[in-house]
């Protein structure tokens, strides 16, 4: 109950974040920088307390502060190293079960992906997490546009941090305001349930609206799908992704890139 609670604010507060390994020919987990890796300057973790009712995963405007609210670290990470959950394996049972609240704040004003690849870092160090990466072959979906061309709006404007590029607008209804393809392709995954690779060759910033009816996707999507209210009018996410956007999804099959943890820890609070 809690994962599927913050999931919807995740949906509408994280979107935007650069996609660190979805821009290769299969889903690749991030590398990490040459020399010494980005940090916080300051940052604080704890446990939540217990029956907090809300949650979200979110860089403030401004560009210095990221905040994770009542969230568990499994999900963190799916964030953070831009995975789905296929992407992580071996994690102890508590990565989904303990829900913490992060507050971290950067030196100086930072892009949305260093502050990404700062939070991983962050992870990494608190949590003493120790891990390696292994290829499988998996089912995977390709993004690719359609024939009929693109029907997205092309944004050109900077970046201010003063909003999320994707913002949910109910269920299945998802609003794009310089959106990538890269983090868009990320954002179906977490709809599909299997990795998506962007390859429709689009680099830009793109403005949208998507409207589709979600797929029940495992036992939380069949619950979800069984407890929804009547279905609406609005197309499979297929459907609409051909009809609204010009994009299409192929279903593919290749290596993926797999995060297997060997050893994490309960961090001490601070």
């Amino acid at each position: 109950m809690g994962t599927t609670r913050v999931w919807d604010n995740i949906l509408c507060a994280s979107a935007g974040l650069i996609a660190l390994g979805l821009l290769n020919a299969s889903p690749v987990l991030a590398q990490p920088q040459s020399g010494t890796p980005l940090a916080f300057e300051v940052a604080s973790v704890k446990l939540s307390k217990p029956g907090g009712r809300s949650g979200g995963i979110r860089p403030l405007p401004g560009g210095q502060t990221y905040i994770a609210q009542n969230a568990p670290v499994k999900l963190i990470m799916k964030l953070m190293f831009h995975l789905t959950d296929q992407q992580i394996s071996g994690a102890p049972s508590w990565f989904d079960t303990e829900f913490y609240d992060v507050e971290a704040k950067a030196e100086h004003p930072s892009t949305l992906e260093q502050l990404h690849q700062m939070f991983q870092s962050l992870l990494i160090e608190r949590f003493k997490i120790q891990f390696h990466r292994e290829t499988r072959e998996l089912p995977t979906y390709l993004l690719t546009v359609d024939k009929s061309g693109s029907k997205m709006k092309v944004n050109n404007s900077p970046n201010d941090f003063s909003d999320f590029p994707l913002r949910a607008a109910g269920r299945g209804k998802m609003l794009g305001e310089r959106e990538s393809m890269s983090h868009f392709a990320w954002s179906l995954a977490q709809q599909l349930g299997r990795p998506v690779v962007d390859k429709t060759g689009l680099d830009g910033n793109y403005d949208f609206t998507f409207e589709f009816t979600p797929e029940p996707v495992g036992l939380k999507g069949a619950i979800e799908a069984r407890d929804a209210p009547p279905a609406s009018d609005s197309p499979s996410i297929f459907v609409a992704l051909k009809e609204q956007l010009g994009l299409k999804l192929e279903s593919h099959k290749g290596p993926v890139e797999i995060l297997v943890i060997d050893h994490a820890e309960k961090p001490s609070e601070n």
